[in-house]
């Protein structure tokens, strides 16, 4: 049966702050074998010290930046969708006001990935349970509403669940259906975290068959990069891309 809850007793996280420890100490007699902690990646940004002042946002969405995907002009600015360092397309980088002082904006972590590590495998020793962790943040979809928690790091557990080769229900092959159970996992906790609530870790507990060994892909291998990537072009690459060929054509 499939449960997820969130942990409470949380401090408000500070730059320089263990992680380890505090939340450590707080799923403390809480974890069972098979279970998943769902950590919101802000608070993971706060203890690395990811702040920078309100008054440098659209410079600290620039230094996040690695490639420009598109850019709408509205009302209250420019809003810049963009690939980050972590390989995310996403709004401003993911840069965030929300949940931090006013006058401060906070960046993603350094490597989601790295830090989910470093927790799976303290944990797992802390607690003598084999657990997964996840480290999520929330980003919008193209031609989708709304916007959804998705896994940015991972260890301990299976982000993809490849189901490549095996039959459906009618006994047909599958030969695309890769569900990303990573997301799926980062979306149930996030219904139990909230925006508001100060909860930012979740248990879920029922899914153990999706743990795997500590040096499984982390969330990185989700992303889509390179020739996998079929909506890589931002407008404005693919215009200058048509009008290239164009050109060479008329030649």
């Amino acid at each position: 049966m499939l449960s997820v809850f969130a942990v409470g007793g949380l401090p408000e996280f500070v730059a320089g702050d263990d992680l380890v420890t505090i939340l450590g100490d707080a799923v403390d007699g809480i974890l069972h074998d098979g279970d998943i902690l769902v950590i919101t990646s802000k608070i993971v940004s706060k203890a690395e010290g990811r702040q920078v002042h309100a008054d440098d946002r659209e410079a600290a969405i620039t230094s996040e930046t690695v490639r420009v995907v598109a850019t709408r002009e509205h009302a209250g600015g420019v809003t810049r969708i963009v690939e980050n360092h972590l390989g995310m397309v996403a709004a401003a980088a993911g840069v965030d006001s929300s949940n931090v002082p006013d006058g401060i904006v906070l960046l993603l972590p350094v490597d989601p990935d790295a830090t989910a590590l470093l927790l799976c495998r303290e944990f797992r020793k802390r607690s003598g349970r084999r657990i997964g962790i996840l480290i999520t943040d929330t980003l919008g979809r193209p031609w989708r509403q709304g916007q959804t928690d998705v896994a940015i790091g991972a260890a301990g557990i299976r982000v993809l669940d490849d189901l490549r080769g095996s039959t459906d229900a009618n006994g047909r092959r599958l030969d695309v259906t890769v569900p990303a159970v990573a997301d799926e996992i980062a979306a149930a906790a996030d219904l139990v975290k909230g925006k508001s609530l100060g909860l930012p870790v979740a248990v879920v507990r029922g899914l153990g068959h999706l743990l795997a060994e500590l040096d499984a892909p982390g969330a990185r291998s989700i992303v889509r990069t390179g020739p996998d990537d079929m909506f890589r072009l931002g407008t404005a690459e693919a215009w200058a891309e048509g009008f290239e060929a164009g050109r060479a054509s008329a030649h």
